[in-house]
Order: C-alpha cells, then structure tokens, then sequence
C-alpha cells in the first residue's frame, strides 16, 4: 500500500472512531456528511449509506 493509501485509510478510520465515541448529534450529524461527501468518494471505496447503517446499528447496541 502506498503511502496515499496508508493517509486515505487514517483519515476514514478516524472519522468511524469519532463517530463512535460521540454522542453527540451535530457531531454525527457531521461525520455523516463527511461519508455522503465527494471527498469521502475519493479516499474509500466503501459504499457511505452501508457504512452509517452498520454505525448506527453498533451506537444502537451500545444503548
């Protein structure tokens, strides 16, 4: 993996850590709009609707 691929990887796995740590919802709010965003298109192959439902649902047991 090149080192793009190594930064792209980071900055979308921090962004799952922060969603997972916040409760709060302008934050997630936020975080959502990073996933549906252009930009996160450029740095995952992850399909961003897939991604929030898992998180939600993970947020969702953790009640």
């Amino acid at each position: 993996m090149n080192p793009y691929e190594n930064l792209a990887n980071a900055i979308v796995l921090q962004a799952v850590k922060d969603y997972r740590l916040t409760d709060d919802e302008r934050e997630l709010k936020e975080i959502e709009r990073f996933f549906r965003s252009g930009w996160f298109g450029v740095l995952s192959k992850v399909d961003p609707e897939y991604l929030i439902r898992q998180l939600r649902k993970e947020k969702m047991h953790d009640c």
